[in-house]
């Protein structure tokens, strides 16, 4: 992880953390930069200036300053062979969809309901029997049963 103004290639990155005092961090998170969401760097930040960025369907000119508050991980990073199972993620904990197993239709299913790779995903309850889980997906609550998420191989963030 690091700050988005040391990105060193253009690209896709995930948000993963908003730094800074309290103003700052709800004004960007009133933009929609929140931990999870992606964003595409166009050019590199040279010396004092600041960097283009694309978010969210625009285009987006940001300071140094503010970059350097924002902290982002390359979406093509992967922290090695460390693929678990959705079903396994406790409550409260944040993973990227890697992979997914399991027959054909169930994975069309996973793919309609928005799990689609390098994805970020919260668990954000259990349900007391354990069954289902609610999840944070790309702005929404999805429920899905451990069966079918154990079908969803994830890298824990």
């Amino acid at each position: 992880m690091e700050a988005l103004s040391e990105a060193k290639h253009r690209g896709e990155y995930i948000i993963m953390n908003v730094l800074g005092d309290k103003a700052i961090v709800r004004r960007l998170s009133e933009m929609g930069m929140i931990s999870g969401k992606k964003v595409t760097v166009i050019s590199l930040s040279t010396d004092s200036s600041g960097m283009m960025i694309y978010f969210q369907g625009q285009r987006l000119a940001i300071s140094l300053d503010i970059a350097e508050r924002i902290v982002v991980r390359d979406i093509k990073e992967k922290a090695g062979d460390k693929l678990h199972s959705l079903s396994d993620l406790k409550m409260g904990k944040t993973g990227i969809v890697r992979k997914m197993v399991g027959d054909r239709a169930l994975r069309r299913r996973l793919l309609d309901m928005g799990l689609t790779n390098n994805t970020m995903i919260k668990v954000n309850q259990i349900a007391p029997l354990g069954d289902p889980i609610e999840l944070m997906v790309r702005g929404y609550k999805l429920s899905l049963r451990k069966r079918d998420a154990s079908c969803v191989l994830i890298e824990e963030v």
